[in-house]
């Protein structure tokens, strides 16, 4: 069984910062691409950015020079950085990782359970 479990979300003042971590554990051979996604009230789950095993990224465009994704591949932990944050950033955050569980099986896709991200004055 692989789980991957979040943490650091919480309230913050618009302007402010927060980071975002997720570990995955269990019996797993490698990980390949690692993400995150955020879900708003009334809104479908979107992708907020993307990182490769090989370390390449990829940024939803209202992210972009406000939020950076990193991964400690060691560690199985992809982290998201976020600064300047808007209210309109306030959603549920998921990680999700594309997990091999031995050498010669597919990817499958694991997520996390989800932590809060609320940004108010």
């Amino acid at each position: 069984q692989v789980k991957l479990v979040e943490s650091g979300g919480g309230l913050v003042q618009p302007g402010g910062s927060l980071r975002l971590s997720c570990a995955a554990s269990g019996f797993l051979f490698s990980i390949n691409a690692m993400a995150w996604y955020r879900q708003a009230p009334g809104k479908q789950r979107e992708l907020v950015a993307g990182i490769q095993s090989g370390g390449s990224k990829n940024y939803a465009d209202s992210v972009k020079g406000r939020f950076t994704i990193s991964r400690d591949n060691a560690k199985n932990t992809v982290y998201l950085q976020m600064n300047s944050l808007k209210p309109e950033d306030t959603a549920v955050y998921y990680c999700a990782a594309d997990v091999r569980r031995q050498a010669l099986d597919a990817p499958s896709r694991y997520w996390g359970q989800g932590t809060q991200v609320t940004v108010s004055s």
